[in-house]
């Protein structure tokens, strides 16, 4: 088989192409605030802390992996660049400081632990090299964090809406089961982006969420979604002050919080 020397001229443009390809992703960089993180460091420390489960391909496959507890979320793909814990619409890449959150944070009730022992300039790093697997960070624009209103009072007539929204409206309780513990008809059935079982949280059991401990994390969550998994985002249906209603609800749940003696107090009176 000849070939001219056009088509090593054509060949040697795919090359060129991979070649720069290759060199975009490996200088990929995160920024936080001052922070300037640099995938080239970023690198031995994924070597070292994350690729067991996220595998050397960042495709949720290391050798970890399989015996991640069954009852947790599989590890993250990174390559499909799809977030659960994000301030940015769903559908879309997560701000870098989404990112460093998360690893600094880790994600409650899965295998995704805390990473605080590390400095700040580590996670900085280490969330460079975590965008290296997806081009989607070269390619698209990080859209502006989803608008979240004031928190208003959690007063009995808030939590009472909340309680309606979760129970009929939005028809939380299909997943999530009528007392919040994870349990609903449709809770066996879920399945995330790669048809891998998840199981749906289980407000019950924690003072955190999966994205974070406070109010707002958890408004948050409603309006963004939870990317790969069946969790939607509510944010065209969620109107006014009903988000912190929700939320309000959402928290009396929670068998092993302080505040919980809001919720007691209504429902003894």
């Amino acid at each position: 088989m000849r070939i001219c020397g056009r088509d090593f001229a054509v060949l040697g443009a795919i090359i060129a192409m991979m070649l720069g390809a290759s060199a975009a992703s490996w200088a990929q960089e995160s920024h936080i605030g001052k922070l300037n993180g640099q995938s080239k460091r970023g690198k031995a420390l994924y070597s070292r802390y994350c690729i067991g489960c996220h595998g050397d391909l960042g495709d949720g496959a290391g050798e970890n992996a399989p015996h991640v507890n069954p009852e947790f979320p599989k590890p993250r793909d990174f390559t499909t660049a799809l977030f659960k814990c994000r301030s940015t619409p769903s559908g879309t890449i997560p701000q870098d400081s989404d990112l460093f959150d998360t690893v600094g944070r880790g994600i409650d009730t899965t295998a995704m632990p805390s990473w605080f022992p590390l400095t700040r300039q580590e996670r900085a790093d280490l969330v460079a090299y975590v965008k290296t697997f997806s081009t989607r960070f070269q390619v698209e624009q990080v859209e502006p964090p989803v608008a979240i209103a004031a928190e208003t009072p959690s007063t009995p007539e808030s939590i009472a809406r909340g309680k309606d929204l979760f129970q009929t409206t939005l028809k939380c309780v299909e997943c999530h089961g009528k007392d919040g513990r994870g349990d609903g008809p449709s809770a066996s059935t879920l399945r995330d982006n790669k048809s891998n079982p998840i199981p749906p949280y289980d407000f019950t059991v924690s003072s955190r969420f999966k994205c974070g401990q406070t109010d707002y994390d958890l408004a948050r969550t409603f309006l963004t979604g939870m990317d790969g998994t069946p969790m939607p985002t509510y944010a065209d249906y969620l109107e006014g002050d009903e988000v912190w209603d929700l939320v309000h609800y959402l928290r009396t749940l929670q068998e092993n919080r302080k505040h919980r003696t809001l919720w007691n107090r209504l429902t003894s009176d």
